[in-house]
């Protein structure tokens, strides 16, 4: 049926293969029509599931007749998609690429944050909120929600897969050919990463990295403004960092209380299904570990020497796990 329709533009990008593999392997299953975006090759023969697929080519005759589009290719390929879909969209776009972000029927979108989707129910445009932002207003929320917060500070450690496999190709390139005493690539992070941490890329990078920061407080701020639990968690301190890892988000948060629970009372209020608390005696969370895994992990709870009332928190998420999770949500909540 058209209704149950969702068409996926740039179904082989890092986040269109986690996409597929949500859609088959968890929930109620979506007539999912794979769609080539950017160096992907319309024809194609490909897997959904355990199912042969084929790549249709981007155009109108294959977004015809979707219920939702699922945008999760590069800029360029989700600006066409959007320009063919029409305005308004004759199917409820899904953004995972931020291209539709200012867009003024945009919607910012994180399902596993609201606690009523219903609100949601016309918007056109739904622009997925940022991973990162997603993690620390899961995170953020539920502490307020128990635990009165004062204020926090918030280091955010991104991983090369943010920019898409590009991203994850350059760092290994670097990593290979620094090992070799070879010339670096740096088309992405127009800098040498390898080994190394960035608070700033260089001059030629395509993406700011303060572009990704700020993308990050906006979205956070709406998120902690979302009526239901914790709603009105003040807005932390955010600094970002680009790592010289593969995969996945790490953030090391310092957090100040009105008045301090206590390390048991806050690894036992921050547990629910989307928050896996990892207490004292267990292995705190890594990027690696929370790899292929739904909502965030908490660990290292550890008191504030200098400040009674505070404590230090260390997070991981998957970062391409936990936007595609919530694409997903909005894509079932549609059709």
């Amino acid at each position: 049926m058209a209704d149950s329709t969702v068409a996926l533009v740039g179904s082989d990008s890092l986040l269109g293969r986690e996409v597929r593999d949500i859609v088959t392997t968890s929930g109620a299953a979506l007539d999912l029509r794979l769609i080539a975006a950017d160096e992907e090759k319309p024809g194609s023969l490909t897997r959904l599931g355990d199912e042969a697929a084929i790549l249709s080519g981007l155009n109108e005759e294959a977004l015809s007749g979707a219920r939702a589009v699922i945008l999760a290719g590069s800029a360029e390929s989700s600006r066409k998609a959007l320009k063919l879909a029409g305005d308004p969209p004759d199917a409820a776009i899904i953004d995972l690429t931020f291209a539709a972000e200012e867009r003024p029927d945009a919607r910012l979108r994180a399902p596993m944050v609201e606690s009523d989707a219903e609100e949601f129910s016309d918007a056109a445009v739904h622009v997925v909120a940022h991973p990162a932002a997603i993690a620390l207003a899961l995170f953020l929320r539920r502490l307020h929600a128990n635990d009165e917060i004062r204020r926090a500070v918030v280091q955010i450690f991104a991983p090369a897969s943010e920019h898409g496999t590009r991203g994850v190709e350059e760092l290994q390139q670097q990593t290979v050919n620094l090992l070799r005493f070879q010339s670096m690539p740096k088309a992405i992070f127009d800098s040498q990463l390898s080994f190394n941490l960035l608070a700033r890329y260089g001059e030629e990078a395509p993406v700011a990295l303060e572009q990704s920061e700020l993308r990050i407080e906006r979205h956070l701020a709406s998120l902690l403004d979302l009526p239901g639990e914790g709603e009105g968690a003040p807005m932390p301190s955010l600094r970002l960092i680009q790592a010289p890892v593969f995969h996945g988000y790490s953030f090391s948060a310092w957090v100040e209380f009105e008045s301090n629970p206590g390390v048991e009372t806050l690894e036992h209020s921050l547990s629910i299904e989307s928050i896996d608390v990892r207490g004292g005696e267990t292995e705190p969370p890594t990027n690696v570990g929370q790899a292929g895994q739904s909502g965030i992990a908490v660990g290292a709870i550890l008191p504030d020497r200098n400040d009674a009332d505070a404590c230090w928190f260390w997070l991981a998420a998957d970062n391409v796990r936990l936007a595609a999770d919530n694409a997903v949500a909005v894509a079932r909540g549609l059709v």
